[in-house]
């Protein structure tokens, strides 16, 4: 599958261009969204995270995104799939947006809710139109809060939606199960897996490096530095930064 022309043009001045153009040649939805994903769960709800370098309008432009979208959540058991898209416009400043696909409106509601008030840090986000069903696209004007940043934000949603699926108190239990069962039930889920994060998070261990023998230990022993495409833009997008605030002092 091509991508259009569209993303490939706002993005060909960019720092970001040659690492979008070659991450994506002819990527099927859910390689693209494999190729930079994270997931967190809590009481057995899944979130994948996956980032994307294009512009959210021509991702959602794509031939059976809602199909794929479905077809993405059920291969990989997540509830909600959140994709965060990265590029630089005409003027070299980052952009940032998001979409937040759930087909349970109450989560995805949630979900929508809290990042929309979060004051710390806040996204500013501003809602995008999209046609797809069960889908939340928003621009995000907060440029400085990456995928790092909003980790906990999702999982502060995610508590605040098990938080409201309790029984309030002075209500009857439900027929057959009372409250400390469900708690027990979602407990047992959420102790599955490691806290905030699941199994294929975690990465096996590195091989031992071989020694010098002219140090006490090797400077490699901790492994290769890791360099992702996020810490790419991260520097891309404070270096076009102050670039920027050069170029305006110079002209005073």
């Amino acid at each position: 599958m091509r991508l259009t022309s569209t993303p490939c043009t706002r993005l060909a001045n960019s720092p970001l261009s040659l690492l979008t153009i070659m991450s994506y040649p002819r990527l099927t939805t859910e390689q693209m969204l494999r190729k930079d994903q994270k997931t967190i769960s809590t009481h057995g709800t899944k979130v994948a995270i996956s980032a994307i370098y294009m512009d959210l309008e021509a991702f959602l432009q794509r031939s059976g995104l809602t199909a794929d979208l479905h077809a993405f959540c059920q291969a990989h058991n997540c509830d909600v799939l959140v994709t965060m898209t990265i590029f630089f416009n005409t003027q070299n400043e980052p952009v940032r947006q998001l979409a937040i696909f759930c087909p349970h409106a109450a989560l995805r509601m949630t979900i929508c809710g809290v990042l929309e008030r979060s004051h710390s840090p806040s996204l500013k986000l501003t809602p995008a139109p999209s046609t797809h069903p069960h889908l939340q696209a928003y621009l995000q004007g907060n440029t400085q809060v990456s995928r790092k940043k909003l980790l906990p934000l999702l999982q502060e949603a995610l508590s605040a939606y098990f938080d409201s699926m309790k029984i309030p108190s002075g209500q009857p239990e439900t027929e057959g199960v009372s409250r400390e069962q469900a708690d027990k039930e979602l407990d047992r889920a959420g102790n599955s897996l490691v806290p905030g994060l699941s199994q294929d998070e975690e990465e096996p261990p590195l091989p031992p490096t071989p020694m010098n023998s002219l140090v006490d230990e090797c400077p490699l022993d901790q492994g290769l530095p890791k360099l992702s495409a996020e810490v790419i833009f991260e520097k891309c997008s404070q270096i076009s930064l102050s670039q920027s605030t050069a170029a305006s002092l110079s002209k005073k």
